[in-house]
């Protein structure tokens, strides 16, 4: 394991520099139609699908919907968030392909727009020049921030923002360029496909559940931005929005330590502590890292985690010294 710091964490450190900008009126921008209509289009289908779906007569398609809700946000959670945006562990070509599908799975944007975002996010989080800037309101910050076109200023942010290693990965590329043909194909062509073919299942419950998990994936990432900068504890740095929310963690994989994340960003657990069952994305990088597929996994040394809580968190960190830690 290592501790050192990697060059695309280098904006958001323990010491929380931001570059705070303010302005007495936010600038709105022009509503983009077409992510509208797919959005609540998506979301008719799919709350069809929850509501209508019989889970115990189709019990394989259920636990088929289970299992990609899950792949789907290990994409996002050790794929696009702790691998390709925080490099903070490495992976060979087998595993990223792994996460590269795990992603496309998800229905979301580019990975690399998704990283460009994100790393934005955190060098100017909950400011003017943060893409999902929570201090624009719950519903901005949670789905209303990908209905607009983003503000002149963040667009130049991201235009600055540093994506040579994306751009070097022949995956990120290819992804890129072929990003909706390849979504389609692994957020809905194949998952629908496959109960059909296999096991006889109907082309309708088939594809209603498949946008129906779809949604709930993106719903489950919306809410890092939305819940874990809302509601919650700061054990790390009571003066960052960012919280310790462990319903978030519970939906997405292990992301609701968010307060920590935004503390050490660098850390490929996002949490202090490895407790497996909330945070799947650190159990899914552990097992790959003993079969050697995962390596150079960086995470601050406890003392130094100790010492920042001390002197910067709201006091809450003392709770959680006692849950069990799986090395």
């Amino acid at each position: 394991m290592h501790s050192a710091k990697n060059p695309y964490n280098d904006t958001c450190d323990i010491k929380c520099k931001e570059e705070i900008i303010t302005k007495k009126k936010t600038q709105k921008t022009d509503i983009i139609w077409l992510t509208v209509f797919y959005l609540l289009t998506m979301h008719v289908i799919g709350l069809y699908g929850l509501i209508t779906f019989n889970y115990f007569e189709s019990l394989r398609t259920t636990l088929w919907l289970l299992t990609l809700y899950n792949l789907g946000c290990i994409g996002v959670t050790a794929g696009a968030h702790r691998f390709w945006s925080h490099r903070s562990y490495s992976a060979n070509l087998p595993l990223r392909l792994i996460l590269f599908i795990c992603y496309c799975s998800s229905g979301g944007v580019s990975i690399f727009s998704w990283v460009r975002i994100h790393r934005v996010h955190h060098k100017y989080v909950d400011t003017d020049l943060d893409p999902h800037n929570s201090r624009r309101g719950f519903f901005f910050c949670h789905i209303g921030w990908i209905l607009r076109r983003l503000r002149p200023e963040i667009v130049q942010k991201l235009r600055e923002t540093d994506m040579r290693d994306i751009l070097a990965d022949p995956i990120i590329a290819f992804h890129k360029k072929y990003v909706t043909l390849i979504n389609l194909i692994f957020s809905y062509i194949l998952p629908t496909l496959i109960p059909v073919y296999f096991w006889d299942e109907t082309w309708n419950r088939s594809f209603t559940s498949q946008v129906a998990r779809v949604l709930l994936v993106l719903h489950a990432s919306f809410s890092i931005n939305s819940f874990a900068h809302t509601w919650g504890t700061k054990p790390y740095n009571k003066n960052i929005r960012p919280t310790e929310n462990m319903s978030v963690s519970v939906v997405c994989s292990g992301e609701g330590f968010h307060n920590y994340h935004h503390t050490f960003p660098w850390d490929y657990r996002a949490s202090e502590f490895n407790w497996y069952i909330f945070n799947h994305s650190a159990f899914f990088i552990d097992m790959f890292a003993k079969i050697g597929w995962a390596y150079n996994l960086k995470k601050p040394s406890p003392e130094l985690v100790k010492r920042v809580a001390a002197d910067k968190g709201d006091g809450s960190r003392a709770k959680w010294d006692e849950i069990p830690v799986c090395d």
